[in-house]
């Protein structure tokens, strides 16, 4: 995929602006599915995703052909969704109580194949709470539990989307997990 990638990128930089429609198309729903895990909100994530495609466009002359190109498309979005946050809300304090479940971990599965009414009803109760308690943790470290758990990045694609040493990504995913099994064993 990135010979592919890379192409459509000469062809941009050729001055073909119907070739990053092929961008677009490949990235799309993978960029909005990031930033509505950012923001929270369909109208800010598209608008937040479509700024990301633009920016990259209007940039894609500095974009470093012998790295990945999602990488730096995802930076570029985490960027904008994390300056977003910070103008839409203050930070939340890691010791604030809030409602949660005991024993809930980030990715809880169950073992049946199939669900009942019940349990997707409560499997989709628990996600949402999930969804609302990792809203609530401050930026730093939502950006870090959202790129590693469910955009499922490595910690050198994150570190290099954060601009941060690796080390220093892994710090932000424990204190975010940490404080995310806090914030649900606190009732």
């Amino acid at each position: 995929m990135d010979k592919m990638v890379n192409r459509i990128i000469q062809q941009v930089k050729k001055g073909d602006q119907q070739a990053f429609e092929g961008i677009v198309e490949l990235y799309g729903g993978r960029v909005y599915q990031l930033t509505y895990r950012m923001l929270g909100n369909t109208h800010e994530a598209e608008d937040i995703a479509q700024e990301a495609f633009l920016r990259a466009y209007m940039n894609i002359d500095r974009f470093d052909t012998t790295k990945k190109f999602s990488t730096w498309l995802y930076r570029i979005a985490t960027n904008l969704a994390i300056d977003r946050m910070r103008k839409k809300k203050p930070d939340y304090y890691l010791d604030a109580e809030i409602r949660g479940t005991e024993g809930l971990t980030l990715y809880s599965q169950t073992a049946a194949d199939e669900k009942g009414p019940d349990e997707t009803v409560a499997a989709s109760e628990l996600k949402e709470e999930l969804q609302q308690e990792i809203d609530n943790l401050p930026a730093k470290y939502r950006s870090a539990i959202i790129l590693k758990y469910i955009q499922e990045l490595s910690l050198k694609e994150i570190s290099e989307i954060l601009d941060l040493p690796v080390a220093t990504v892994k710090t932000r995913i424990h204190r975010g997990r940490e404080a995310l099994r806090k914030r649900l064993r606190n009732g």
